[in-house]
């Protein structure tokens, strides 16, 4: 079996094998989420903002009847200065039911990854918070960061932004 692998026959198994990830940019970086958790992509628009919300939790969108809580990666993650632009997007997430906007510089592109692209983040980084980090992909020599938008969005932020949602 493994012979027809190598000999690249089996490409079958491989396409069902691939997972697609929309790729979008923080600060200097690029990251990557599994696409089927993305509902929709939508520019940056003004928010409510909502009394007593940490600082990440830029406040709530009213989408199509259903208030949304929107979230700033780039402030969660501490990225500096946040300027918003012509570029600045919201990818609206379906997390189990939950919808949820997430700020994000820009949005790169959806790209197709097989399991043997991506690579697991190496020890050296293991100082820092990785739960949410699915792994690596390096595609035409840029690297990408995966992560698992539901670990990410940990229960307790999920919690608080329903509680949001709520009001």
């Amino acid at each position: 079996m493994s012979s027809i692998t190598e000999s690249g026959n089996n490409t079958n198994d491989g396409v069902t094998n691939a997972k697609e990830f929309l790729t979008f940019v923080l600060g200097n970086e690029e990251y990557g989420l599994e696409i089927l958790k993305v509902q929709e992509i939508r520019g940056y628009d003004a928010v409510t903002k909502i009394a007593n919300t940490p600082e990440f939790i830029k406040g709530v969108v009213n989408l199509r009847g259903r208030i949304v809580p929107i979230v700033d990666l780039r402030i969660k993650f501490n990225l500096g200065k946040v300027e918003y632009n012509e570029f600045t997007v919201v990818i609206i997430l379906n997390l189990n039911g939950r919808i949820v906007g997430m700020v994000v510089d820009g949005v790169s592109d959806v790209m197709s990854l097989q399991p043997n692209q991506i690579r697991a983040v190496p020890d050296i980084v293991a100082s820092i918070d990785t739960k949410y980090i699915v792994g690596l992909a390096s595609v035409e020599e840029k690297m990408f960061i995966l992560v698992d938008i539901e670990q990410l969005m940990s229960s307790t932020d999920m919690e608080l932004m329903d509680s949001v949602a709520m009001h």
